[in-house]
Order: C-alpha cells, then structure tokens, then sequence
C-alpha cells in the first residue's frame, strides 16, 4: 500500500459512469503506390467503427487475433497515433481536440504498458530516469522528491530500491516489466492501458505479474484497458470483455458471461481454443476454415461470414450491428437479430 503523501489515491465508488467513452473511432493507413510510392492506392481499415464505454474502476478485456486492430486502438486511445475519424471522451473532454497544457493534463492521467518490456526503454537510461521521466516531464515533483518516489514506487512493483541505478539490459524480463509498470503507474494515473504487457514473459513470470496488477488496480483504483490475445489471462484479470475481429467489436458482455452464455460465433470459437490442464479430458475445437480476410480488402456484409461455421445468406450482404442480447451483453450477429 503506498505511504508516501504523494500517493493519496481514493477509491472508486461509482462503478456506474464512465471515465474513457470511444465513439465511431477508425484508424485507416494509406497504402502508397505507383512508380515513386507518392500515390494513394488503398486504404488499410485497421479500426473500423469501434465504441467502447469503460467504467470506472473496472478492468475491459480486449481479445482477438493478432492483426484485429487491438494494439492500433490503444494507440489511438493514447495518442499515439491520429485516428481517422471518431472521438474519444476521457472524463468528458474529447482528447483528440485538446492542445498544450490541456491535452498534457489529461495524458498524465492515462499511464502505459507496452508489450515488450526492453524495447520499450531507453538502454541508456537509468531505472531512477526510466521510472521518475513521467514525473519530471510533468513537473510534478523536484528532482529530491523524484528519487524517493521512485525508490518507494520499486518497492510497491517487488523490486528493491537499490536497482535504482541500474540499466535495463541488467534485468529479467519479469523485472524489467515491473519497472514498466511502475514508471506507468508513478504520475498517479486514473486510466491504465496495458498492450499485452505478460507476452513477452516467461510462464512462472506471468502469475506474478498479474497479481501485482490486480493488487495495485484494487490499492489504486485505477481504471484499465487490458489487451491480450490470451483468453485465460484475460478471465483471471477483467470485468468485462470485448471480442474484436477485423478492426470491429464483435461482442461484449460481463466476463462470466461471456464465457458461460458464448454468442458470436468467432467468440466461441476462440473458447475453444482454451487449452484444459487435464490430458485425460477432451475438448471439442471449432476450427475455423480459411484465412483471416486482410483490411485491405475486407469482405462484404458481415467481416466474419467468410470463416463463419453458422453464416446465412444474409451474412454475405448485410452488416450486423451490436444489439443487447442479454443484460449488458451486446452480440453484432444477423442470427441472433432476426
């Protein structure tokens, strides 16, 4: 638990309002041709009219395959990178319209965790830099305070606060992710967005890092985004789960809902994929055929019918739209619509 007075963090209480409110949001890449690549041939869709309501206090999953567009939203979410069109609502300011002073207030609220937990440091950087740059750029401590903030903020992550002069080429990759935590959670963020932040570890490594994260989201109260193509982590961890596929959300419901009242028929299929830790059990798996469609030519109607094991002929023509299919689950499926 933090002790130090800079860490006077409360509690949430309500659950009920939104603290991040994704609207319509499409990223498109322009792909480039002709003899000197200067013209404009396609355009990629990598997030194609995604909205997302993430509650306060809660942790949403975020699941697909690698290529839906998971790690191009959080970078839209963050900043990262421009989106096409659409908005996102942080505490009900619009981020993608704010500039200067405004737009640095809000982004000291929203911490990261980037998947690979060395590229995403500078080598020749200190831990004490690494973790205390958050609150230098945003003049939120002087350079005494840093050093013991950072000190206090490595012991919170399970490191010793004597690796405060240490490089990151000296540490394990579970370390090195702990310092990657710490150095998103030391401004005080009300938002985490974590980019598959146990991926790039070890199995017994993995555990351990999740537990922190879950005991210092109840310690902090902070509201995150967790991205992941690992369904079981994202079970252990979330409260809710969004199922994505070629830059759209599919479905989206309570987490022991989505997993116990499967609806979307590539959400199921990604269940069974789950793996059970008993050889003696058998499990039936739904394989999907065919490839998965590129984004630079997505197919018509619904973006999943060309794999969809329970498609109609409606599916080639007509695009679902998410509809409640139970008490906060939302399912985009023409079979369950009609």
């Amino acid at each position: 638990m933090m002790s130090h007075a800079f860490y006077t963090f409360q509690r949430v209480s309500d659950l009920h309002s939104s603290i991040c409110e994704i609207k319509d949001l499409r990223k498109c890449f322009a792909v480039r041709g002709g003899v000197l690549g200067l013209q404009i041939v396609s355009q990629l869709r990598a997030v194609d009219g995604v909205s997302l309501n993430i509650l306060k206090g809660e942790t949403l999953g975020l699941v697909g395959e690698s290529g839906c567009g998971k790690t191009t939203l959080s970078r839209c979410i963050l900043g990262i990178l421009p989106p096409t069109s659409g908005e996102v609502q942080f505490m009900g300011h619009n981020i993608l319209n704010l500039k200067g002073e405004k737009l640095r207030n809000v982004r000291r609220q929203i911490g990261a965790i980037f998947q690979d937990p060395f590229t995403s440091m500078t080598p020749t950087m200190t831990v004490e830099d690494i973790v205390g740059e958050p609150l230098m750029i945003n003049h939120l401590a002087s350079k005494y305070e840093r050093r013991k903030i950072v000190q206090e903020m490595l012991e919170n992550v399970g490191l010793s606060s004597t690796n405060i002069s240490r490089y990151p080429h000296e540490f394990s990759g579970g370390q090195r992710q702990r310092i990657a935590i710490a150095r998103a959670l030391v401004s005080r963020p009300k938002f985490l967005v974590a980019d598959e932040p146990v991926a790039a570890l070890d199995v017994s490594i993995r555990a351990e890092v999740l537990n922190l994260m879950v005991q210092l989201q109840k310690d902090l109260g902070i509201t995150s985004l967790f991205i992941s193509h690992d369904l079981s982590v994202v079970r252990y961890i979330s409260d809710r789960v969004a199922v994505m596929y070629l830059g759209k959300i599919v479905e989206i419901a309570q987490t022991e809902e989505l997993f116990e009242a499967t609806q979307h028929p590539y959400t199921k299929a990604l269940i069974s994929a789950i793996p059970i830790p008993d050889p003696t059990v058998k499990k039936d798996r739904i394989i999907l055929s065919g490839e998965v469609p590129t984004p630079l030519n997505p197919p018509s109607g619904c973006p999943f019918h060309t794999r969809c094991f329970q498609k109609e002929q409606a599916c080639e023509k007509e695009e679902p739209e998410l509809i409640e299919v139970g008490e906060n689950h939302f399912v985009s499926c023409l079979k369950l619509a009609s």
